[in-house]
């Protein structure tokens, strides 16, 4: 049987853990429901009963892309529970060899979170990389914010208009597909085979949205994340299954769609 997997989480460097987490507090107002840890993580996910999960790194500039892969690599061969995805910055000029450097150790992903990594996924940099990657590695983005979709560096159109021209990228847009621009998620992706997470949107998006999208998209592409340290694993398992109605089983299957990615 496929395993439960909680595609979107973070866990990070003793060195840097409890800064991190106190700078995602600061700007997401949110008070982090974990340590941020690897321990604590994987504690969260055997207490919800789920099997694995992705854990993500963002390089808010072109000298984090090292060290935050160097961390990518080490959680990868050192915690067989997480998958570790990498990161690029359009700023960093070896990114072929960085790319080249991460599949030779088995990373198999990347995070691109272009609000937080200070450029826009329009930008034109970007597409030497994603013809790159195309082939290669799933792409999980970080898409939309409190800014509309025309001024935001995130949007579900953008999302929508890279996987048009890069047709063969496995991507997967969190957050419903755009926090916030929920609205225009299902005209962005009905016709592509785009994914989307649950993270960090249960709180706040409205009822009929989240029904609309949920209605109009395959089930099998909607995918169960949590955004561990800022929401706990159990807790959002729990907050889905109310919000969408699911039966035990119906949950149970949403858990396990992420397999038919890290398992391809």
């Amino acid at each position: 049987m496929s395993d439960r997997i909680d595609v979107h989480t973070h866990a990070f460097s003793p060195k840097i853990v409890e800064r991190v987490v106190q700078q995602l507090q600061d700007h997401y107002h949110i008070r982090p429901k974990g340590s941020g840890t690897v321990e604590d993580l994987q504690s969260r996910l055997k207490s919800a009963g789920i099997d694995r999960a992705i854990v993500h790194s963002a390089a808010t500039r072109a000298a984090q892309v090292m060290p935050a892969n160097n961390w990518a690599v080490h959680v990868e061969k050192r915690a067989k529970q997480l998958t570790a995805f990498g990161t690029i910055h359009p700023d960093f000029e070896d990114w072929e060899q960085e790319l080249n450097r991460l599949q030779k150790y088995g990373i198999r992903g990347l995070k691109l979170h272009a609000d937080m990594q200070g450029f826009r996924l329009d930008d034109e940099r970007l597409w030497p990389i994603f013809e790159a990657i195309e082939h290669q590695f799933i792409v999980m983005f970080h898409v939309g914010d409190r800014v509309p979709p025309e001024d935001n560096p995130s949007s579900p159109q953008k999302v929508a208009r890279i996987k048009h021209n890069f047709p063969a990228m496995t991507i997967i847009a969190a957050h419903f597909g755009g926090f916030q621009h929920w609205d225009y998620v299902v005209d962005s992706y009905k016709n592509s085979d785009i994914y989307i997470d649950t993270s960090s949107s249960l709180q706040e998006i409205p009822q009929h949205a989240l029904e609309n999208i949920v209605s109009a998209l395959p089930r099998e592409r909607i995918l169960f994340g949590s955004d561990y340290p800022l929401f706990d694993p159990a807790e959002e398992m729990k907050h889905l299954k109310k919000r969408l109605k699911l039966s035990d089983s119906e949950l149970d299957e949403l858990l396990r769609n992420g397999s038919q990615l890290l398992n391809a």
